[in-house]
């Protein structure tokens, strides 16, 4: 068990592990600081196949207060058809839309719920563009805690009906994500609610670094060369650096300095992609997303300015996609891999296409690419640009004959 602390990414001011997520001092936010048990390689083989198997770098301090629906320990899938196509001889898809509720947010919602828990907490919440709204309401159901979801009014109907059947108080926000993350942040604030990606933001973030633990056990503990992550707040980027990180610090990986971070956005809400274009320190929030990935619509990511940090430490780019772009990578995935990702997967596929062809990935880098969402959760997207199925009698004759 790893012994825990807070420290503010800005001054670097310590405090003690509690339920606290700005520093009372320059206002920056909190990060989870480790002293980290010695492990080793052998210390993770033959346990369950979850994210909870790396307990030992996760900030819960007693096994008792886990919250778990079995999420984590997703595919890493050889993508050799794909990579034929795209003329890559060593990619990967971290598959993560086959998680318990279909999403990587399973991660971070069980951390903060966890540790919600931990804290005694009486009540967990979120502000969601959909797929943490059902991340946190199935872990608060697993944990018995009431769950307040905060979420835009528009988001895929899926993802509605997902997170209201594990029984979460579910408001629709005739707003933007922005304005539900104003929302969900003054009422967590006031009524002592646990919202995991605000108030409980300091864990929740440590839930998706195990993205990063997870590719390098199973590449056999190498080290990437290039990574294509997804970006809509940003946390998701920045806590997949951190965990490559903190395996070199316990000496599990080798030097990690060399490998390239890529952020990929969708066009219509890409303020990270303007900035890093504009070699600006300065993300300007974009007012109303206009994009088919609605899960990245974060029009003010919390992480921007991170990110960009991290892409200078790690000679990485930032790239968009627009919404036909999205949707053909979609299929791609979907024809090579039989792998059906939702419009945030089909982001980071067409931004990996687009870095190979304007030469910023080798043929023989080991690349990994971050799916994150699976398809059946935005059917309404994929199914305008699907041939729909011509209804046929039920004879022989007739359907042999399209049969080929």
């Amino acid at each position: 068990m790893a012994r825990i602390s807070l420290q503010c990414r800005e001054c670097k001011k310590d405090y003690e592990s509690t339920f606290k997520y700005i520093c009372d001092d320059c206002f920056g936010p909190l990060d989870v600081k480790y002293d980290f048990p010695p492990v080793s390689k052998d210390t993770f083989t033959n346990r369950e196949k979850t994210y909870w198997r790396y307990f030992e770098l996760l900030p819960i301090e007693q096994k008792s207060n886990i919250v778990s629906i079995d999420a984590g320990m997703t595919p890493l899938t050889k993508a050799d058809k794909l990579g034929e196509k795209l003329g890559l001889k060593n990619l990967y898809i971290k598959n993560d839309s086959v998680n318990p509720t279909f999403s990587f947010k399973d991660r971070p919602a069980g951390i903060a719920v966890s540790k919600a828990k931990e804290f005694g907490l009486s009540a967990v919440g979120c502000a969601s563009t959909g797929n943490l709204a059902s991340a946190t309401a199935a872990h608060a159901a697993k944990g018995g805690f009431p769950c307040h979801i905060f979420a835009p009014s528009d988001i895929e109907m899926a993802k509605i009906t997902q997170a209201l059947s594990y029984g979460a108080n579910y408001i629709a926000v005739d707003g933007t994500y922005d304005d539900a993350n104003r929302i969900a942040a003054q009422i967590g604030d006031s009524k002592g609610i646990g919202i995991v990606n605000i108030n409980m933001r300091s864990y929740y973030v440590e839930g998706s670094k195990t993205l990063a633990y997870e590719v390098a056990e199973q590449l056999d503990w190498q080290v990437p060369d290039q990574l294509i992550v997804p970006v809509g707040s940003g946390a998701m980027l920045n806590a997949i650096c951190k965990g490559f990180e903190e395996l070199q610090s316990v000496s599990l990986l080798g030097d990690v300095s060399n490998m390239h971070m890529i952020a990929a956005q969708p066009h219509g809400c890409a303020p990270i992609v303007d900035a890093f274009k504009k070699n600006s320190s300065e993300v300007i929030p974009v007012e109303y997303p206009d994009t088919v990935a609605k899960s990245l619509a974060i029009g003010d990511p919390g992480d921007g300015r991170y990110v960009l940090k991290r892409l200078q430490q790690y000679n990485g780019f930032a790239e968009e996609s627009n919404n036909k772009e999205i949707l053909d990578a979609i299929l791609l995935l979907a024809k090579t891999e039989g792998i059906f990702t939702e419009p945030a997967g089909g982001v980071s596929v067409a931004v990996l296409q687009k870095m190979v062809e304007q030469g910023k990935i080798d043929a023989n880098d080991k690349v990994i690419c971050y799916v994150t969402g699976n398809g059946l959760k935005a059917t309404e997207a994929i199914m305008e640009v699907l041939q729909k199925p011509t209804v046929m009698k039920a004879d022989v004759g007739e359907i042999s004959a399209v049969v080929n």
